[in-house]
């Protein structure tokens, strides 16, 4: 299936046009990493507490992050997680300690900065009541006055209390009155009623990433990159010659700066899949690249008349068919990812089309002019070499005449 037959488009003619382009998002996403947003790290790579929150409706991020800002947490980082409908969140705290005692610290700290001004005195939040505490309130007040069998039977119904607050409510109710229509018994609901109140939200789950881990983690993932480009440079070095690997390097690097650059600019964190999809990229662009330099190898050798720019241009116009058949398939699927993976896959899908669209106008904008670009410069040096001895040559002959 070809899009294209026999195209004759002069891809070198606007290589100006292009690299002005990339120059332009270049350095405005270096100038975001340095001087406006940083490299946005995830809490893996950076280290820190991350606190996951259910509402019981759909969160206003603004007026959290109000709240935290009251609080004193300052550089608290908040994004939706999972699916819109799930109303979760997850707050990224700068709590770098590795305990138990730390977990229960930023569980305190988020709850703290999140509980209502009218929260009523006295009584405990029984979203974030942990089982323990349910059984042994049930236990002190007896509301089923049930006993010797007491601890048992309360410690079943604590359990079937939890699980309808974290299986069924997703973590959080909004009225204890909900706990009758999964068949609490009204003695137990009202008892409980005296003894807790709901909120709008609940702690779901506490996560730690010590600052140790998440050093070795962003030292782990620049090796990974780096070790990457040097190995597809050796490869394409021993497979074409040093200067078609050297332009490789350079567009995957090209593609790879532009896209850290595009989530510096947008501040979005940066996170393992995220560099997983950089990777990938890394791998795709590049085997693109090596689809036009194999065809301008062989161009080169069939048409030794025409010039290196004329060959490029011709080789990029052969594989444009197959260039926008895998590229144009490939950007569809991500794109779809992109607005149906839900937030767990944001970021690695946003990196992949991203990548896919520098990637292959790298392909043909960066890595090709560079061949040109080479043999021009070495053209223009063996012809300045050439003239000297012509030159004296010349100088002998009149004096021979003379």
């Amino acid at each position: 299936m070809e899009f294209f037959r026999n195209p004759n488009i002069h891809f070198l003619k606007y290589k100006w046009y292009f690299l002005a382009f990339s120059l332009i998002f270049s350095i405005a996403g270096v100038l975001s990493m340095l001087f406006w947003h940083g490299v946005p790290l995830g809490v893996v790579f950076r280290g820190g507490t991350v606190v996951y929150v259910k509402f019981t409706h759909p969160p206003d991020n603004a007026k959290i992050r109000a709240a935290t800002d009251r609080a004193g947490l300052h550089n608290a980082r908040i994004q939706r997680f999972g699916e819109p409908s799930l109303n979760e969140d997850l707050i990224a705290l700068d709590l770098k300690e590795t305990s138990e005692a730390a977990l229960d610290q930023g569980k305190n700290q988020i709850i703290q900065a999140l509980e209502p001004a009218d929260a009523p005195a006295g009584k405990q939040y029984f979203n974030n009541a942990s089982l323990q505490t349910i059984q042994e309130y049930l236990l002190t007040k007896d509301p089923m006055r049930l006993g010797t069998d007491a601890p048992q039977r309360y410690q079943q119904m604590a359990q079937q209390i939890a699980d309808l607050r974290d299986k069924t409510g997703g973590g959080a109710i909004g009225s204890l009155a909900e706990l009758k229509a999964g068949g609490i018994a009204a003695p137990v609901e009202q008892s409980l009623e005296q003894g807790f109140f709901t909120s709008d939200f609940g702690v779901r789950h506490v996560e730690i990433v010590g600052p140790q881990v998440g050093q070795q983690l962003q030292t782990q993932a620049k090796l990974a990159i780096l070790y990457s480009l040097l190995g597809m440079l050796a490869y394409l070095w021993f497979r074409f010659e040093l200067i078609y690997g050297v332009a490789a390097v350079v567009a995957c690097f090209h593609d790879t700066l532009i896209t850290v650059g595009a989530f510096s600019l947008l501040n979005i964190e940066i996170s393992l899949t995220v560099i997983a999809a950089i990777l990938t990229l890394v791998g795709y662009s590049m085997n693109d690249t090596i689809v036009v330099f194999d065809r301008i190898r062989e161009n080169v050798k069939l048409l030794r008349r025409e010039s290196l720019s004329e060959i490029v241009d011709r080789s990029i116009n052969q594989t444009l068919s197959r260039t926008v058949l895998t590229s144009g398939l490939t950007f569809l699927t991500v794109v779809s990812l992109f607005l149906f993976g839900g937030e767990v896959l944001h970021g690695f899908s946003l990196a992949l089309v991203i990548g896919i669209i520098i990637g292959t106008y790298s392909s043909i904008f960066i890595a090709s002019p560079m061949l040109v670009a080479y043999q021009d410069w070495r053209s223009r040096k063996r012809g300045s070499l050439a003239q000297v001895p012509v030159a004296s040559q010349r100088r002998e002959k009149v004096r021979a005449k003379g």
